[in-house]
């Protein structure tokens, strides 16, 4: 498996925290360049690309690379989100809604409770429908909207509140969600949760490879 991680000015990089757990080849991809072919995932991390200027996430909408994002899911390609990567998300019209202040004002950086609202989904195979995990939250304008009346599209609620935690596209390809699954995924950091995550979506990418070799093979 394949993974592109776009890198705009002020993106973090702990999703590569994930690589050597997945043994999976995970690339740096700028902002600059203009295609992803030969990638089986897209991960838009988190940060503050462009200094949070403007709005969230909307200097990195206009970048060169986002036709390429686009194109990418129009492909069926799994693409994820992931904090100022949800906002991006947003910016480009691959997920609906938009983001607000926290009610606080405030940063928020604390570990926070999810319920799993559907687990048929690429990105959440391996948990179960209901289920409590421990993810950790980093934001600022985390306080996410949209107006659709279709609540199958929400994979995570945050417990306390019922808030949206993760929202995922029409297609079922594309997953935004303001927590940070990377900084869950060993002991040390507190909670292991966020490695299913990208355990599922493994388990999706080698679940169509053998599908396509059996394919082949009749």
């Amino acid at each position: 498996m394949r993974c592109a991680v776009i890198i705009f000015p002020g993106s973090g990089t702990e999703i590569f925290a994930v690589r050597d757990l997945l043994d999976c080849g995970m690339v740096n991809v700028w902002h600059n360049e203009t295609s992803l072919s030969g990638y089986d995932v897209i991960f838009l991390p988190g940060g503050s690309s462009y200094g949070d200027y403007l709005r969230c996430g909307a200097l990195a909408a206009h970048s060169a690379i986002i036709p390429a994002v686009k194109k990418a899911a129009d492909e069926g390609k799994l693409i994820l989100g992931v904090g100022n990567g949800f906002q991006v998300l947003t910016e480009i019209g691959l997920l609906p809604g938009g983001f607000l202040r926290n009610r606080s004002i405030k940063f928020s950086c604390r570990y926070t409770n999810l319920i799993v609202e559907d687990n048929n989904t690429p990105f959440t195979n391996l948990f179960e429908i209901g289920e409590s995990i421990k993810i950790p939250v980093a934001h600022t304008e985390g306080n996410y909207h949209f107006e659709e009346t279709d609540k199958s599209r929400i994979i995570f609620s945050y417990e306390s509140d019922g808030g949206i935690a993760g929202i995922i596209n029409e297609n079922g390809n594309v997953l935004g969600m303001m927590p940070y699954p990377e900084r869950a995924v060993d002991k040390i950091l507190g909670s292991t949760d966020g490695l299913r995550l990208f355990e599922s979506i493994l388990k999706n990418h080698q679940s169509k490879n053998c599908s396509a070799r059996q394919g082949a093979a009749n």
